[in-house]
């Protein structure tokens, strides 16, 4: 008996020593996440201390739950309202390698089409880890979340409001799946004419609610456009951002052109640009407002077709 008891000692204590092995190997297991341009970013241990180059991106970080990891943010970074308290770091175009160098972080999150590349190779070169961001799909959005949370070590908070999100996004989907599609023309500006392309975020709002965009074709993600090709493709929405909550008067513009269809049935819109055109959770209030535009004026075609 003795002997079969110190066998069992011997097997126990043998299989707790390699728990703790392999416990205190997870425990040092680098981080690794794949950022939006196909790169690994690998951590030793989650980021304390961050720099978001993006209004888009600081306000993931806080929906993460690591907002409080935030050292600075660049211009326009107003939300949450905490944000707005964050050291000013300038322009996300003109931001310098000093600038971050002096505030020592540990993980840089980049914006892949609104930050210089020159920037990224820089920092990459001085050994500071980048995150790069560009999320082109609604669900890309909840991937970003989750992302940071990876990264910085909050993941719960992370999978939580990200799970969330996509709740709301499968109910939006489910109800605009069948309705007839209908051409959108999405505009981001005035002087010049701009739209965005099929590859934009946006774009997948416009289909989300059961639209087509006008320019999913075009070449560049935010192309000028002129007035020859709006009359040719002769959209049946517009649908306007501008630069605040207001409704831009330039909308109204377009009444200048009655024979276009969107014109004709009145269906010149307003969603304000920081619940569409920010890539954050907010988004989904953004595209809510967007069907109902969608719908409003696809019962209108339907009337008077």
């Amino acid at each position: 008996m003795g002997k079969r008891m110190g066998l069992r000692r011997r097997l126990l204590t043998g299989f707790i020593l390699l728990l703790g092995l392999s416990l205190g190997h997870h425990a040092l297991a680098d981080i690794r996440v794949t950022d939006d341009l196909g790169r690994e970013v690998t951590l030793k241990q989650p980021a304390q201390r961050l720099i978001a180059l993006a209004p888009h991106i600081v306000e993931n970080v806080y929906s993460a739950g690591a907002g409080d990891r935030l050292l600075a943010a660049v211009d326009y970074s107003d939300y949450p309202p905490e944000a707005r308290e964050l050291p000013p770091l300038g322009s996300a175009q003109s931001v310098s390698v000093e600038a971050i160098l002096a505030l020592e972080p540990d993980l840089v999150l980049m914006w892949a089409t609104g930050n210089s590349r020159t920037l990224r190779r820089q920092l990459e070169r001085l050994g500071v880890e980048v995150y790069v961001d560009e999320p082109r799909t609604l669900e890309d959005v909840a991937r970003s979340v989750r992302a940071i949370g990876t990264l910085t070590g909050t993941r719960q908070v992370a999978d939580r409001a990200a799970q969330r999100y996509l709740d709301t996004l499968t109910a939006l989907r489910d109800r605009y799946r069948s309705q007839t599609p209908i051409g959108v023309l999405y505009q981001v500006w005035h002087q010049p004419l701009q739209t965005l392309n099929g590859e934009h975020l946006v774009s997948d709002v416009i289909r989300l609610c059961g639209g087509r965009n006008a320019y999913a074709d075009a070449k560049p993600l935010a192309p000028t456009i002129n007035m020859e090709s709006v009359l040719e493709r002769d959209p049946e929405v517009i649908v306007a951002s501008g630069m605040g909550e207001e409704r831009p008067d330039w909308l109204d513009e377009w009444k200048q052109w009655p024979e276009l269809t969107a014109v004709q049935r009145d269906n010149l819109f307003f969603v304000p640009p920081d619940l569409i055109q920010r890539h954050t959770l907010r988004i989904l209030e953004g595209a809510e407002l967007f069907c109902r535009h969608i719908d409003r004026a696809r019962q209108r075609l339907a009337r008077d077709p």
